[in-house]
């Protein structure tokens, strides 16, 4: 398997650790915080789907899956391409209201299958191309795929601790 391989099988797996920390919870479940002050469930994998939407169009010079259709709206949100949950205060954090599991789940898969798509496009060669100046050293794609990679399975992991403290 080339690195490019690696990547695509790499980002496979978010989707069935979302699956398994949302399925089955209702909406309210969705935006509880557990022990008050953490971020709910629904928003962390709202956050690891938005995340990963906006980076990869950027990279790939593609529109966010999230301002295409009505996405935003099955989360109580405008459709706002900066809105991604980065910087996010508390009042923020609760108003990410998914209408259901189902929303955060589908949301997650047309992001998924965006991102396939792309790395379906790339070659080994290709993740060595710069994609931000802005970092010293400056920040690779490669680097970039593996950092939204990263972020997004801490976050799965942590709906899946969450939904354990719902006793769900």
């Amino acid at each position: 398997m080339d690195a490019v391989g690696v990547l695509a099988e790499a980002f496979s797996r978010i989707p069935d650790e979302a699956r398994r920390a949302v399925r089955g919870l209702t909406p309210e479940q969705l935006v509880e915080a557990p022990g008050g002050s953490a971020n709910p469930i629904g928003w962390l994998v709202w956050h690891l789907a938005r995340g990963q939407d906006a980076q990869v169009a950027a990279v790939a010079g593609t529109e966010q899956v999230y301002l295409q259709g009505d996405w935003a709206a099955r989360f109580g949100r405008d459709p706002d391409a900066g809105d991604t949950g980065y910087g996010h205060e508390p009042d923020d954090v609760r108003a990410v209201r998914p209408e259901s599991a189902e929303a955060l789940l589908d949301y997650l898969d047309a992001v998924h299958a965006a991102t396939q798509r792309y790395l379906g496009t790339l070659d080994a060669d290709d993740l060595d191309r710069v994609v931000d100046e802005a970092w010293d050293p400056p920040v690779t794609l490669g680097a970039r795929l593996v950092s939204i990679i990263d972020d997004d399975v801490q976050h799965a992991g942590q709906a899946a601790y969450a939904r354990g403290l719902l006793g769900a």
